[in-house]
């Protein structure tokens, strides 16, 4: 089943066009890496898909819902993970995911798991400020997948995560849909089966399929 299907996606930041004419289908459970250099338009197609960025033009659909007219509807249904961390710096990592528990209307209890997910169990009583940008990096794919969304956008996850990125992004990403947007060829080879490839906001190519290092 399809969860996501974007049809023409564009989009304009004043006379710049920064996305042009996107299509894609994700079928549930999938994962697909973006490629692309700086300014080819990564983070702008992510944005739309994560309802963070309304586009100048086309369609997009999770689930079957219109993301843009139904999008307080797929609050839940979206994991969202950005360039900066967003945390709220003088709470504690705990409290942290505490608030968005809240905002998420989903229990306190899974504050526990998500931080022993991302390997912060012993950070959780450390405010913010005070934890590495790895470990911030850390709290940030924490509070993504802390209401258990269905699709899970991730741009650049493995800035500042260390030796052991691949891994814990593995670890995260199991079970879900996932759009990854990385750099890094090998990481999107070994997370992902699918690939879209942006150069100057235009897709080369379909979502093609990767050679799987086993």
């Amino acid at each position: 089943m399809s969860l996501v299907v974007a049809n023409g996606l564009a989009h304009r930041f004043g006379n710049e066009l920064a996305l042009m004419g996107v299509d894609l289908v994700l079928d549930t459970g999938e994962h697909m890496a973006v490629l692309g250099d700086n300014g080819a338009g990564k983070t702008t197609l992510l944005r739309i898909l994560a309802t963070a960025l309304h586009p100048t033009a086309g369609e997009l659909k999770i689930a079957g819902l219109d993301a843009f007219r139904e999008r307080r509807r797929l609050r839940h249904y979206l994991g969202y993970v950005a360039h900066a961390p967003g945390l709220y710096p003088a709470l504690t990592a705990a409290e942290n995911l505490e608030f968005f528990c809240d905002l998420q209307d989903v229990s306190r209890a899974r504050v526990d798991p998500a931080l022993e997910a991302v390997g912060l169990r012993a950070e959780a009583d450390r405010r913010a400020d005070a934890l590495s940008r790895g470990m911030q990096q850390r709290l940030a794919i924490a509070r993504a997948i802390l209401h258990e969304p269905r699709l899970l956008i991730l741009d650049e996850p493995d800035a500042s995560l260390g030796a052991d990125a691949a891994d814990l992004l593995a670890s995260v990403m199991r079970d879900r849909t996932v759009v990854l947007a990385t750099h890094d060829h090998a990481l999107a080879n070994r997370l992902c089966p699918r690939t879209l490839t942006l150069r100057h906001g235009r897709s080369h190519g379909t979502a093609t399929r990767l050679h799987i290092v086993k």
